[in-house]
């Protein structure tokens, strides 16, 4: 017997079921192989423009990974550094192997946490509500709650080229049994797919045909608990494609699996294989290739930039008209993989079920990509898991506050029709949601339900104090209008002895003031509609003022606020209005 049972150790899993345990809720983390815990199967870096929020974000709330990133860092990079900080983002090459270990540790030291390798086969329902698990083995174990995270295990199959098999990312096993789960429960699953490119053999590589691509000095630590930011220790490459790679992708283009119709998984928009970036940007000579180290002293490196599907007999041959890679050996082939996932519309905006109580999914089973993506997902998914457990209200991330509340909220308001990948540009309030200050804005709401530690908390708390005592000195002292000035740095004056990120928040709020002050007010006017509740038993269908199509797709999300439902696709502002009338009219009534 568990309370909570999370299917799945991914990234999204790993934070699901370290928040359970951490929440006192007694918790079974279900693996298909331990081998697979926190696994990289694509890129070995975490962050990213619009990822790095996130991480700060699960950092903020009590979360791993942004302590395990630091724990594992090879190289660190703030980028964006040349716009403002809004869209600033920490990007970290990681040590992939020893980020596994790092987190399986983590998980096997968690106190109510039990991790187990098993496959789930069937989520268990009793009266319409979770009841258990059954493992492929046939044990049936009791729970109140379970956290699907089964990233993209479902059914999985390896394209490259002509071959194809059902497998996992790296050989692993697929989850081949959950799917009819799943659709039996009245989900409607759908085919994604993505992809990652080859491997080469460090010894290989000729790096002095490529452009070092160093780590910011100093560095910058991703955990607002991380005293001090590890330090760089290995560089990345920059080389390109070239006339000749293009050549030997047109040229065999009858042959790749994007346009034989051999995939029929929707891919990443924002992550598309080089033969797609060959057809569809055919104007550009050149395309940008990373080579980026899989561990420390590991002999293995990762081509960011060549995802593909192509035969292998062309991967060799395209691979080799690389800068510094003329002699490359090839240790694991690039592949696409397909897998089933579901239409994120069937969940609340906290990830629950709307029909089945107690069933919470998260990561890429959502139609999301990427690790980070992943991990906020879970954590959120898990502290909902647990209330629910505890009989508790929902804990409601909205859009002002978080680009967790962001994902989620395009996830289960307006669904996506492919992997939905976060970007600083979804965020309509992204100067207040800027990663620096995720402490600032989430720490306090996360301590109070248990999950952000007393020693989390005091941090959040002594960063606070010091920057209001900061800018009020700073202010008194007539310094702050000099800094408004466009291109303006923070200088403390001699003898001023403050941290650095109170200096950065100092810094940030004094310049741009103005644009904050009317963000905010922004803010307020969306929290209205926010905080303007919809019965969940309101009858959508009989409201004859509404459109059809509004009052289908109303009735199907059942959204909880005006909010919510003016970002549904398909409800207009002239519906919203007659929604506001009626909402009035049955407050005035009640």
């Amino acid at each position: 017997m568990a309370d909570v049972i999370v299917i799945g150790a991914g990234h999204a899993g790993c934070e699901a079921a370290l928040c359970c345990a951490r929440m006192g809720l007694d918790t079974l983390l279900l693996t298909l192989n331990l081998e697979s815990v926190a696994l990289m199967p694509c890129n070995p870096s975490i962050g990213g423009t619009g990822k790095g929020h996130l991480v700060r974000e699960v950092d903020a709330l009590g979360g791993e990974m942004a302590l395990a990133a630091d724990d594992v860092t090879l190289q660190s990079r703030m980028l964006n550094r040349g716009k403002g900080p809004a869209v600033h983002s920490l990007r970290v090459q990681a040590d992939k192997r020893a980020y596994h270990l790092r987190m399986l540790k983590t998980l096997f030291a968690q106190e109510h946490l039990t991790l187990r390798q098993g496959e789930a086969s069937e989520i268990l329902t009793e009266n319409g509500r979770v009841a258990g698990v059954k493992t492929l083995t046939g044990d049936k174990i009791p729970c109140r709650a379970v956290v699907v995270c089964t990233g993209v295990y479902l059914k999985s199959r390896i394209i490259i080229g002509e071959a194809e098999w059902e497998a996992g990312p790296q050989g692993l096993m697929p989850a081949t049994r959950l799917t009819e789960s799943l659709r039996d429960l009245g989900f409607s699953i759908r085919r994604f797919k993505t992809g990652t490119p080859a491997r080469i053999a460090e010894n290989s590589i000729d790096f002095d045909r490529m452009t070092p691509q160093p780590g910011d000095e100093p560095p910058t630590a991703f955990s607002f608990l991380t005293d001090a930011a590890p330090p760089n220790k290995i560089p990345c490459y920059l080389t390109w494609t070239n006339e000749k790679t293009h050549e030997i992708i047109r040229q065999n283009l009858h042959r790749a699996p994007m346009f034989t119709g051999a995939i029929s998984g929707v891919g990443a928009r924002y992550c598309p294989s080089i033969e797609t970036k060959v057809v569809r940007f055919a104007d550009k000579d050149r395309h940008q290739i990373f080579l980026e180290p899989e561990g420390d002293g590991y002999p293995e490196w990762y081509v960011q930039g060549m995802s593909t599907s192509m035969p292998e007999d062309v991967q060799w041959a395209m691979y080799r008209t690389i800068p510094g890679l003329e002699h490359c050996r090839i240790t694991r082939l690039a592949y696409a993989i397909e897998y089933d996932c579901i239409d994120p519309l069937a969940l609340t905006p906290c990830l629950a079920a709307r029909d089945i109580p107690g069933l919470f999914l998260a990561g890429q089973v959502n139609g999301t990509s990427g690790y980070e993506e992943a991990a906020a997902q879970g954590i959120y998914a898990g502290i909902n898991a647990s209330l629910y457990c505890r009989e508790r209200e929902p804990f409601l991330i909205t859009r002002d506050q978080a680009y967790i509340g962001v994902l989620a909220d395009d996830l289960t308001c307006k669904g996506t029709d492919e992997p939905y990948r976060m970007m600083t540009s979804r965020a309509e309030h992204r100067l207040y949601l800027r990663q620096d200050n995720a402490d600032l804005r989430l720490t306090a709401r996360a301590h109070a339900i248990g999950l952000a530690s007393d020693a989390r908390m005091r941090r959040m708390e002594q960063k606070e104090k010091e920057t209001e005592a900061l800018i009020r000195r700073l202010t008194e002292a007539g310094e702050d209008r000099a800094l408004r000035q466009p291109g303006a740095t923070l200088t403390l004056p001699e003898g001023w002895q403050y941290t650095e990120c109170a200096r950065e928040q100092a810094e940030i709020q004094i310049k741009y003031a103005g644009y904050l002050q009317r963000e905010m007010a922004q803010i307020r006017q969306a929290r209205a509609m926010e905080e303007a509740k919809l019965p969940p038993d309101a009858d959508y269908l009989h409201m004859d003022a509404l459109r059809l199509e509004a009052r289908q797709k109303l009735q199907a999300q059942k959204p909880l606020s005006l909010g919510q439902a003016g970002r549904i696709p398909g409800v207009s502002p002239a519906d919203i209005a007659v929604l506001m009338v009626w909402l009035k009219r049955r407050v005035a009534n009640e």
